[in-house]
């Protein structure tokens, strides 16, 4: 019996050990592990991209809204109905070619007178002139400001605020995102408004 326990002993290490192999071999783990983590990774990497791709376009609109209410600001005597639409079509252009022409659609306001629409590069004017001449107490912000009757220049507003001249920009660019709306894109567009009160 001694001798047939002693021949199993070695045996059993043998084949114990010939079984522990592929459990103890680490090759390939490696690529195991890049394949279930890769997929994950590409799908992060993406995910960045995508809403890099919205912040480029919010941020572009922003800019475009900016540099055109700065230039409002500069040349507030415009604000009249003599000049008004020319400002109105030079703030649409502003607008219009932030970053390459006909990157973006939008209309511009100028104290509730002269107008001008961009859309897919065209700029169409629109408006009545005279309306740039006299003082307003707007309400409401960007695309839906309601502009009220004809008030007195530096009178006192239901809101507080001044009687003013006042122009309303607005921007917008149509963007699909890949996966969310991120709280940015409404109605397949992302826009950006701003109303700016030039006296």
């Amino acid at each position: 019996m001694n001798k047939i326990a002693s021949f199993l002993r070695p045996l059993s290490a043998v084949i114990f050990a010939w079984a522990r192999r592929p459990m103890a071999d680490r090759a390939g783990v490696s690529a195991v592990e890049f394949a279930l983590l890769a997929p994950i990774f590409c799908l992060l990497l993406a995910a960045a991209a995508d809403f890099g791709g919205v912040l480029y376009v919010k941020f572009g609109l922003e800019s475009a809204v900016s540099a055109a209410a700065n230039y409002a600001l500069l040349n507030a005597s415009n604000v009249n109905s003599t000049n008004g639409g020319a400002l109105a079509t030079n703030l649409a252009t502003i607008v219009e070619s932030e970053r390459a022409a006909n990157w973006a659609n939008g209309s511009i306001i100028v104290n509730n007178g002269p107008s001008a629409t961009i859309n897919s590069g065209a700029i169409s004017s629109g408006g009545t002139a005279a309306n740039a001449n006299v003082c307003y107490c707007p309400t409401g912000s960007g695309a839906s400001v309601t502009w009220g009757g004809a008030v007195t220049c530096g009178s006192t507003c239901a809101s507080g605020g001044l009687a003013g001249k006042f122009i309303s920009i607005v921007a917008t660019r149509v963007y699909s995102p890949m996966f969310s709306s991120y709280g940015i894109v409404k109605n397949g567009a992302i826009s950006s408004t701003a109303v700016a009160e030039t006296q």
